[in-house]
């Protein structure tokens, strides 16, 4: 007799797209022309206030570097003539901003502006900014149809069938966009990826045939005769369609799924074998495979649709949980109440009370503090050797609880750079130097003195250092772009890297400001060497020291703005107070790249200050930025394209 597989591509020679083509699904999901632009209204359409505040402290203090013939990284400020460059590139200003406001521009060897004209440019900047236009025209952009991912398809297949089966392991590795794997525009499907979604299929199927407690989940019904076979076994897979597919089936589906179980009846096969059948050809459908969103439905205005309530109910889900549905979501849209903002945040902050919370541990700050990486990274073992595969495994676990911790007692996200408590077992606390602490078991304990914050955790500063040696500018890297959404541009093309020059050249210290003084480093370096070598205390792998070789460690340093500091507990302090704004500023927009699974664009400035407000407005609580998060105008609508 044929196998399963055979028997959907002889009875249905769609085969794999068994209930839609590729065309359809991708013609309703299509990405946004990238060509296309939206271009912000300015409040200034004369142009006079750009003309007379902003364009003349550019002629005068950026254009010897930034024009056409001497564009320094690539800069160039004389194609900027109007207000609305502004707003079509406002990440871009909101950079020259800070560097204007920090002092780090112009560059120390150039003429500088007064201290007045520095308040006039600032305040002109902000004022371009702020004309955003937020109010008339939403845009709330458009999310490319996206794939489940390796972790979404395995917590779903969990949580359809009750089976833990990770299937997805034998699956190519998801490509990353905005720093997440979950981005729409770069979930491709090479074609090694359908043959194992095929074979997956059969997997599960199998599987579930196999396990008595699996099919009755699957199939919950039975017929008490004979005449309601036919129509327990159609509701059977209606239903578990319905489930797969995020949202009730349709006639046309159902239909489909009929005459499937019927073709086979008629050609001998068995109740079993008609059932895995159903079971292969849900989970090899691009609606199974796929997070499609409509479009055209529900129009408010002429380019934006409100979400339905399925959709908003796999947004939530996939969000917190990497998963489908519960069916507790699943009752709320079909009684039409998630749209109500109220229910909304109700049902997240009940998701995040849920032990599968932890995928946010998992998936958002794996990928967002790059815990992930660990795995690859391996020090010299003969300069580090307490240094084994153990204590990487806690280092990563230490992380990972401190996040759990922040969900779970909804704890203020400050807490991130300023805690001074942390997660330890005895490998790890030995590691610290904290006494007192045995066994394998993670236990709170208070940080020593000189550390504060998941900044000075073992497992980033392994990650931002090398195999031999700290390395101040990948530390001081590591916060520009994860921390403060700062990331300095690219190295010139002709500035030479550090070079490991021992104890020839001095100290790291010296030889960093060595390789400072080249003018076209000194910019971005300014700030960037400064947190790294507040954090010089620390070693490759995490560990404290008070010399490096026979130099004492010098973990002093000033920050733009005058700000001085000694070690990486005043640093912290520091940063924690004089940068919050832009730490959860950073924070808000990485998890809600991360919640809406596309890369941010310029308009969605407006979700991101209202976002960060609400954070403020509630003590800087965990589920008040996921609250604001999944009631913003990104997560609960849709531009129609």
């Amino acid at each position: 007799m044929p196998s399963i597989l055979s028997l959907l591509l002889l009875l249905l020679p769609t085969g794999f797209f068994l209930f839609c083509s590729v065309p359809e699904v991708f013609a309703q999901n299509a990405a946004p022309d990238p060509t296309e632009e939206i271009a912000p209204v300015s409040d200034d359409p004369d142009k006079s206030h750009f003309e007379e505040h902003v364009a003349p402290f550019l002629r005068q203090y950026c254009w010897d570097c930034h024009t056409e013939d001497f564009a320094e990284s690539g800069v160039k400020f004389d194609r900027f003539t109007n207000s609305s460059n502004i707003q079509e590139e406002v990440e871009f200003w909101e950079k020259v901003t800070r560097l204007i406001q920090q002092g780090q521009m112009p560059p120390a060897d150039a003429d500088q502006p007064s201290g007045e004209e520095s308040i006039e440019i600032l305040a002109a900047l902000e004022r371009e900014l702020a004309s955003y236009d937020c109010e008339s025209e939403k845009h709330p952009g458009k999310v490319t149809l996206r794939r489940l991912n390796r972790p979404e398809y395995d917590n779903t297949i969990r949580d359809l069938t009750g089976l833990s089966l990770n299937l997805a392991d034998s699956f190519p590795a998801d490509d990353v966009g905005a720093g997440f794997d979950n981005i729409g525009d770069v979930l491709t499907i090479p074609p090694v990826l359908m043959e194992k979604y095929l074979a997956a299929a059969e997997a599960v199927a199998e599987a579930v045939m196999a396990d008595e407690n699996a099919r009755q989940r699957v199939f919950p019904h039975v017929a008490e005769n004979d005449d309601e076979r036919v129509e327990v076994a159609r509701r059977n897979a209606d239903e578990f369609a319905s489930r797969a597919f995020r949202r009730p089936v349709t006639a046309e589906e159902s239909q489909r799924l009929f005459d499937l179980m019927r073709s086979a009846w008629e050609n001998d096969y068995s109740v079993e074998e008609i059932q895995q059948a159903v079971i292969t050809a849900i989970l090899a459908n691009p609606k199974f495979l796929f997070r499609a969103e409509g479009a055209g439905e529900q129009a408010d205005g002429e380019n934006v649709r409100h979400l339905d309530n399925y959709e908003l109910a796999s947004r939530l889900s996939y969000f917190l949980w990497s998963s489908m549905p519960d069916e507790e979501l699943f009752e709320l849209a079909r009684r039409g109440e998630l749209t109500n903002p109220v229910t909304m945040r109700t049902q997240a902050l009940r998701m995040l009370k849920d032990p599968k919370s932890v995928a946010l541990v998992d998936n958002f700050a794996g990928q967002w503090l790059q815990l992930r990486d660990l795995e690859r990274l391996s020090p010299d073992p003969e300069l580090f050797a307490t240094f084994d595969a153990s204590l990487r495994n806690a280092m990563k676990r230490e992380t990972e609880i401190f996040f759990e911790k922040m969900i779970k007692d909804d704890r203020n996200v400050v807490e991130f750079l300023t805690a001074d408590y942390t997660f330890v077992n005895r490998q790890l606390a030995e590691h610290y130097g904290i006494p007192g602490v045995d066994g394998s078991e993670f236990q709170q304990v208070a940080l020593p003195q000189g550390r504060r914050g998941v900044l000075t955790h073992a497992s980033i500063l392994l990650l931002t250092s090398n195999p031999t040696r700290t390395s101040p500018v990948k530390r001081g890297k590591w916060v520009l772009d994860n921390i403060l959404a700062e990331p300095p541009p690219p190295p010139p093309p002709d500035v030479p890297e550090l070079e490991e020059g021992g104890d020839v050249l001095g100290t790291l210290r010296e030889q960093m400001e060595q390789h400072r003084a080249n003018p076209a480093c000194a910019v971005c370096h300014v700030k960037m060497d400064a947190i790294g070598f507040g954090m010089e205390n620390f070693d490759a792998i995490g560990a404290w020291r008070d010399r490096d070789g026979r130099f004492d460690i010098d973990a002093s340093g000033v920050l733009p703005g005058g700000h001085e500091f000694k070690g990486a507990d005043e640093l912290m302090q520091i940063l924690a107070e004089e940068q919050s704004d832009a730490f959860c500023r950073c924070l808000a927009r990485k998890l809600l790249t991360y919640a809406i699974g596309r890369e941010l664009e310029s308009f969605d400035r407006c979700a991101v200050n209202e976002i960060v407000s609400e954070l403020e407005q509630n003590n800087y609580r965990f589920s008040a930025l996921v609250t604001a998060i999944v009631t913003s105008d990104p997560f609960l609508l849709s531009e129609v394209r």
